[in-house]
């Protein structure tokens, strides 16, 4: 998706996290983050390799007490690069509090992070 098109500013976050889909699970490090999703590395291997469309959980430990949790699906997946686009769909008040925070440090600009609030309750899946 191109950058004009983007409704979100991906934040660069290098964090370990872990990815579930149904039973199975397994580590992967986050590469980029906003409030509508995240990119991440997948693991090398077969522990998990999901298709465009899995709906799975993605739990970033922020530190023992905290983490972001969020439930949605696999937007994309670069298979050359092991990378995975995840669209989130579904998340806590608590994690999106601490997304929402992470965002705002990253970003350093109130005004921006409010029209991006703004535009995540009023589109739809298909529009971001």
């Amino acid at each position: 998706m191109s950058e004009e098109r983007r409704h979100f500013h991906r934040i660069l976050f290098d964090a370990p996290a872990r990815l579930s889909c149904g039973p199975r699970s397994c580590g992967v490090q986050v590469v980029d983050i906003s409030l509508h999703g995240a990119l991440v590395r997948l693991p090398g291997g077969d522990d998990l390799r999901p298709e465009p469309g899995t709906e799975l959980v993605l739990d970033i430990e922020l530190d023992a007490d905290n983490h972001i949790r969020m439930a949605g699906r696999v937007s994309h997946v670069e298979r050359e690069d092991g990378l995975a686009g995840i669209v989130c769909e579904r998340i806590d008040i608590d994690s999106i509090a601490r997304l929402r925070r992470l965002v705002e440090l990253n970003l350093g600009d109130a005004g921006l992070l409010e029209r991006e609030l703004e535009a995540l309750l009023h589109t739809g899946p298909a529009d971001r």
